[in-house]
């Protein structure tokens, strides 16, 4: 997993509209939480979004925007954010193009491993977090960047 400090990897994605975004387009208003997850429609997954999605408007008004990113394709990101009213972006990464370049492939090579990153407008690394299975560690994350950017 990439480390604070570090340049975020540039890349463009399709979201779940099947438009393709670039990190420069998701950063352009300010910084970005981007969180990596294994798969649409699972338990863990689906806790992860909706705590964002629950945050989100606090996260909106701190200027900061979101960005998950799964192998999934737009069809089922598209109906995963439909079904949970998640009102942010979710991008398709079906051959692991940015979970490679953020070093957050699974063990073996196989699936995604759950990560988040704060990234600043400058493309900066800023604060990140891998855990897999424990899902408090990532609300807690998207809690304390709440905090931070509301000072």
């Amino acid at each position: 997993m990439l480390a604070a400090g570090k340049r975020a990897p540039d890349f463009t994605a399709h979201d779940q509209n099947d438009a393709p975004l670039r990190l420069s387009d998701l950063l352009k208003n300010g910084p970005l939480i981007l969180y990596f997850y294994p798969a649409d429609f699972t338990p863990g997954c689906t806790r992860e979004a909706c705590a964002l999605r629950d945050l989100h408007a606090q996260l909106a008004a701190a200027g900061v925007c979101v960005a998950g990113v799964s192998p999934q394709s737009a069809r089922s990101h598209a109906a995963f954010a439909m079904k949970y009213a998640l009102p942010f972006t979710l991008l398709c990464d079906p051959h692991k193009v940015l979970a490679r370049a953020y070093d957050v492939v699974g063990p073996l090579g196989f699936g995604t491993r759950r990560a988040s990153f704060l990234i600043s407008r400058t493309g900066l690394i800023e604060d990140a977090v891998q855990a897999d299975l424990r899902i408090g560690r990532h609300e807690e994350f998207f809690r304390k960047i709440v905090a931070a950017q509301a000072h």
